[in-house]
C-alpha cells in the first residue's frame, strides 16, 4: 500500500510542476516580459503622486516607482493616463497591467482587485480657504450645513467627509484639482483629501488636528488584477527594495517639475 502510494505521488508531482510552469507562462508577468512593456494606469493630477510637468511629461512618486518596477523587469515603462472612475474596469479588461495612482487599500476594492504591500500610509486632512484661517481650527468646526466641502468622487477623501462631518454641504468633483480649486477660489469653504496631496498644495491654509489623522489613516499600494499573484509579488519586491534603499530619488523630480501646486486638468 505504501509503495503504491509513493508511486502515485511520484507520478503526480511532475504533472503538478508542469501545470505550474504552464500557468506561469500564461501569467501577466510573463506577458509583460514577452511584450517588453509594463503598462501602468494612473490619473494625472494627484500631486505629488502623479502629474504632468511643463513639457507634458508625467512625473511624481508613483511614476518613479513604476519606472523602477519596469527597470527591474528589464522592460519599457508605458504610462496610461486614465479617468479615475474607469481605472479599475480598465485594469480588469487589460487596458494596462497595474495601477499606480495612490489608490487606498479598502476591503470593497479588494473584492475585485489585488493589492501589493502598501508603499505609503497617509491620513485625510482639510484644505481650507484662507478666509476661514484663524476661525476654523478643526475639521469638526466644519460640521455645519453652512459650510461647502468638496472632494473627488469615489475616493477615501469623500468617505472621510461623509463619515466625519456629515452635516456639512458636500460637493463632489471628477478631478481632484478641480475640487481643490473650488475651495481655493472661494466657491467652497474647504476640500478634503489625503495629507500627501494637501501638504504638497500649500496654496491655502491647512487645518487639521491629531484626530483627523488618527481616524482616517489609509495605506496606498500597487494594484494588480485579481489572481495575478506573480505580478503582485514582483510589486512587493520593488516596494521592499525602494524601502531598503531609502527610496532615494523616488519622487524627487515631482516638486521641481510640477506645473503648479494645484494643476487644473
Amino acid at each position: 500500500g505504501l509503495v503504491a502510494a509513493l508511486a502515485i505521488f511520484a507520478l503526480a508531482v511532475p504533472g503538478a510542476m508542469a501545470g505550474d510552469i504552464e500557468l506561469a507562462k500564461k501569467s501577466t508577468l510573463e506577458e509583460i516580459i514577452k511584450r517588453g512593456e509594463l503598462r501602468v494606469g494612473f490619473e494625472a493630477g494627484y500631486l505629488p503622486f502623479e502629474m504632468a510637468d511643463k513639457s507634458g511629461n508625467f512625473v511624481g512618486f508613483d511614476i518613479d516607482m513604476a519606472k523602477a518596477m519596469a527597470d527591474a523587469m528589464g522592460v519599457k515603462f508605458v504610462p496610461v493616463n486614465t479617468a479615475w472612475d474607469g481605472i479599475i474596469p480598465a485594469l480588469v479588461t487589460k487596458k494596462f497591467d497595474i495601477i499606480m495612482s495612490g489608490m487606498t487599500v479598502t476591503q470593497q476594492r479588494n473584492l475585485k482587485i489585488n493589492f501589493a504591500d502598501p508603499y505609503i500610509i497617509v491620513g485625510q486632512t482639510i484644505l481650507l480657504n484662507k478666509k476661514h484661517e484663524g476661525t476654523v481650527k478643526s475639521y469638526k468646526d466644519l460640521n455645519d450645513p453652512k459650510y461647502v466641502i468638496t472632494s473627488k468622487l469615489g475616493t477615501t477623501g469623500e468617505q472621510a467627509i461623509k463619515r466625519l462631518i456629515p452635516k456639512a454641504t458636500y460637493k463632489s468633483f471628477e478631478v481632484v484639482s478641480e475640487a481643490a480649486l473650488e475651495a481655493l477660489n472661494g466657491k467652497a469653504d474647504a476640500t478634503g483629501d489625503s495629507k500627501g496631496f494637501v501638504g504638497f498644495g500649500g496654496t491655502v491654509a491647512n487645518v487639521s488636528d491629531r484626530s483627523t489623522v488618527e481616524t482616517a489613516l489609509a495605506a496606498s499600494a500597487v494594484v494588480t488584477a485579481a489572481g495575478n499573484t506573480t505580478l503582485t509579488a514582483h510589486a512587493d519586491r520593488t516596494v521592499l527594495a525602494d524601502t531598503e534603499s531609502g527610496s532615494k530619488g523616488v519622487g524627487a523630480g515631482a516638486q521641481t517639475k510640477a506645473t503648479t501646486s494645484v494643476r487644473q486638468d
